[in-house]
């Protein structure tokens, strides 16, 4: 217990940008709905288009709707100019309001629908206008059942802001999202309690401002709103308060060798005199556009995931060539500065259990061949649409009976237990030596090389101070100290902070 407290104390910046982006949503939807409601109210063609919308768009995963929002900035930049933020709050809080909106909207119409006529004759009657009738009439009846619709909106969107960590927005998904990964139960159980908890709280306030609506007592009214004002103004402190100027925003995708790198980077800058921010969890395909767009300043890429996925080149030449290339391709398509090699490589690799490939006879990929129809072969959630793959499994041939993905850490789980016979890993994971794991070889070198390089945006490339602060860490990490890193927070005990890996690998590399 002792363990979740000290990690619940140390989420206060994590809950301060949850509150402040589900308030914003849900500020964001009424604002939206309770115009939408007062139309529809009184056309019943508007009623079933905006209902159909907002039950549109709840069959939306809540993952797919804030992903989707990215591509849509992005192409609007063209339009509004570099300025527009593709990345964090903003997609996150548009994704959100459209989530929010049918509760809200839904209630609203329902209200308004049901309103007594004779009321509204009589209203009528006394000669008031439309205005008054709504803001005297209209509004004080149906007051209550908004609010219905608001609680229940504000209790989606708690819960779904946690999916926000995965487009840069700082959300209590953070340290659920970094748990998953490193099997770390106590930071999902403290992203979890926190979450839950929020949800919990704002339902009761609302439920006050509820109470007060129905039974016409103004002090419940007035004090169930004066507390979700003193906490959202609580969240704009813990947020913005202790901000000395602008940071250094540091990208991460969603695994542990990943996040151990960019805390490196962010030591390296916090001892040059930089502020810095971490943007964790992003997809490949995010991180490498925010990075380019200037939406974060710094992030650790791999030049066989650029080359293939960004470059969309299906050849593989040595790394030096590879790399040349991709440095030229990213000053002419973007000015992205690739300030070079860490040191290691982190490819990706058909993995299986020693006994299973020595029992078996798999040395190499293409002795997958002709046994796959009987095999399952599991990977990250990316892995097979990624065009690695696809090069993989058309250059040897490969048909697996079936495939599994898997989160990072719970595909080399799926190994030991049975639930996959191969997997696609990653070689500089220290989970390889410590499960006793094979990587086959590729003699078709189908894959290409990963060699682990660091990426600075457009404009944090002309720092010359930051260039000299991460220039020591070019060609300083071997695979060897990569892997022991990594498996610092990732083994079942006596797990490592992030941070606290971060300062072994330097003090290891002799910084």
């Amino acid at each position: 217990m002792s363990a979740i407290w000290t990690t619940l104390l140390g989420l206060g910046d994590k809950l301060a940008a949850h509150v402040l982006l589900s308030a914003a949503a849900i500020a964001l939807g009424i604002a939206v709905a309770l115009p939408l409601a007062v139309w529809a109210s009184r056309s019943e063609p508007v009623a079933r288009a905006t209902l159909g919308f907002a039950s549109l768009v709840q069959t939306i995963p809540a993952l797919a709707l804030l992903a989707l929002f990215f591509p849509i900035l992005l192409s609007l930049r063209a339009v509004f100019g570099e300025g527009l933020p593709t990345l964090g709050f903003l997609p996150a809080l548009l994704a959100l309001a459209l989530y929010a909106l049918l509760p809200i909207l839904r209630n609203a119409v329902t209200a308004q629908v049901n309103l007594d006529p004779g009321v509204i004759e009589a209203a009528h009657g006394v000669g008031m206008t439309f205005w008054q009738r709504l803001r005297l009439v209209e509004a004080p009846l149906t007051a209550p059942y908004i609010m219905a619709g608001i609680r229940t909106a504000a209790v989606w969107t708690i819960g779904a802001a946690t999916l926000a960590t995965t487009i840069g927005q700082p959300s209590l998904g953070d340290p659920i999202f970094a748990g998953l990964q490193t099997q770390n139960w106590v930071l999902v159980l403290a992203g979890c309690i926190a979450s839950a908890g929020l949800a919990l709280v704002a339902d009761a306030l609302l439920g006050l401002i509820e109470k007060g609506l129905a039974t016409r007592r103004r002090m419940l009214t007035f004090g169930g709103l004066a507390a979700v004002l003193l906490g959202i103004l609580a969240a704009l402190t813990v947020q913005f308060g202790d901000r000395g100027g602008d940071r250094i925003v540091i990208g991460a995708k969603g695994f542990s060798e990943q996040y151990i790198l960019a805390r490196l980077i962010g030591q390296q800058l916090k001892a040059a005199g930089y502020g810095v921010e971490y943007r964790d969890g992003l997809g490949s395909a995010v991180a490498h556009q925010a990075v380019s767009t200037g939406a974060i300043d710094v992030l650790v890429d791999y030049t066989g995931t650029i080359w293939t996925n960004q470059m969309e080149r299906s050849d593989n030449p040595d790394r030096e060539t590879m790399l040349a290339e991709i440095a030229a391709w990213e000053t002419r398509t973007s000015g992205t500065h690739v300030l070079g090699r860490l040191g290691f490589e982190n490819a990706y690799g058909l993995a299986m259990p020693r006994a299973a490939a020595e029992a078996g006879g798999f040395a190499s990929i293409g002795d997958l061949a002709g046994r796959a129809q009987a095999m399952t072969i599991g990977g990250d959630p990316e892995f097979f649409e990624r065009p690695e793959w696809i090069a993989v499994r058309e250059a040897y041939g490969l048909r697996f009976a079936a495939r599994r993905n898997f989160s990072p850490t719970f595909m080399y789980n799926a190994l030991t237990s049975g639930e996959a016979d191969v997997i696609g890993a990653y070689t500089s994971d220290g989970r390889i030596a410590a499960d006793d794991l094979v990587i086959l070889d590729d003699p078709e070198g189908a894959f290409p090389n990963y060699d682990a390089i660091i990426l600075l945006a457009p404009q944090t490339g002309t720092d010359d101070a930051l260039v000299a602060a991460l220039e020591p860490l070019i060609g300083a990490i071997g695979v060897e100290a990569m892997r022991e890193a990594n498996y610092s927070v990732d083994r079942t005990e006596d797990k490592l902070s992030f941070e606290r890996a971060a300062q072994r690998l330097a003090e290891r590399i002799g910084l």
